[in-house]
């Protein structure tokens, strides 16, 4: 094959552009609202001239498979007041626009092969580097240890008050906590989550490099579970897998 026949022939494959949705159901209503009707805009800061041949790769945490689509660029904009820079895309009917839709019909009925289930932990602590370990050790034991059809999803909070404020609003599998933390103290925020939140049946793990002391303090406001600090991962991990595995009927 001649170099310029080879120049052409990579020149015509499609610019890959990948959009990653919060959670199943943003990706599904962008799909009944826009995907479905062959075309969607994405924002992005590369130059793309119209015509270009474009894959979306859609995805979402928990999804098992990225979804992939094919499209053309049918028009662009720069920044400005009227929104971000981006694109337009438009899908030309045939295959692939039609495995779309059937995949996204999948992921709107909960198909277990579509999805991970999704494990939601909230990790509040002041340490930036002890929050990073402990999430990084749960999602890389996540097949290992917990199944190819687990996925984590983490959120952070640095202090009581803030984690208090995440908790108020949404929802978890797991909470992960130190007991000495600026503002309002661990112990504060597990007994203000069982009683005044009625959170009662979350799981959560109290950490810390207090001794006994705060042990009893964390157990004492209703934590499952003390871990000293500093602490194993493995010792993580298989306490997660305790508290997040149904017990049997």
């Amino acid at each position: 094959m001649a170099d310029g026949e080879e120049k052409r022939r990579a020149a015509r494959e499609p610019v890959a552009l990948f959009v990653e949705y919060e959670g199943a159901d943003d990706l599904v209503c962008d799909f009944t609202e826009n995907l479905s009707s062959g075309g969607t805009f994405v924002t992005t800061n590369r130059t793309l001239p119209v015509g270009t041949s474009v894959q979306l790769v859609l995805s979402f945490p928990g999804l098992l498979e990225p979804i992939a689509v094919e499209g053309t660029v049918r028009w662009t904009r720069g920044n400005s007041a009227a929104g971000d820079a981006g694109a337009g895309i438009e899908f030309e009917p045939g295959p692939s626009r039609d495995a779309m839709a059937g995949v996204v019909d999948r992921i709107r009925s909960g198909d277990p092969k579509m999805m991970a289930r999704l494990l939601r932990v909230l990790v509040v602590e002041d340490n930036h580097h002890v929050a990073e370990l402990i999430q990084q050790g749960l999602t890389g034991s996540t097949k290992r240890d917990f199944g190819s059809g687990v996925s984590f999803v983490f959120k952070n909070a640095q202090d009581g008050r803030s984690a208090l404020e995440i908790l108020r609003t949404e929802t978890f599998d797991a909470l992960i906590i130190d007991v000495y933390l600026p503002v309002v103290d661990g112990p504060k925020v597990i007994m203000t989550a069982r009683s005044e939140l009625g959170l009662v049946d979350l799981p959560i793990i109290a950490v810390s490099a207090g001794g006994d002391q705060a042990r009893d303090a964390a157990l004492a406001a209703g934590a499952n579970i003390f871990l000293e600090k500093p602490m194993r991962l493995r010792r993580v991990i298989e306490t997660m897998q305790r508290l997040l595995t149904p017990a049997p009927a």
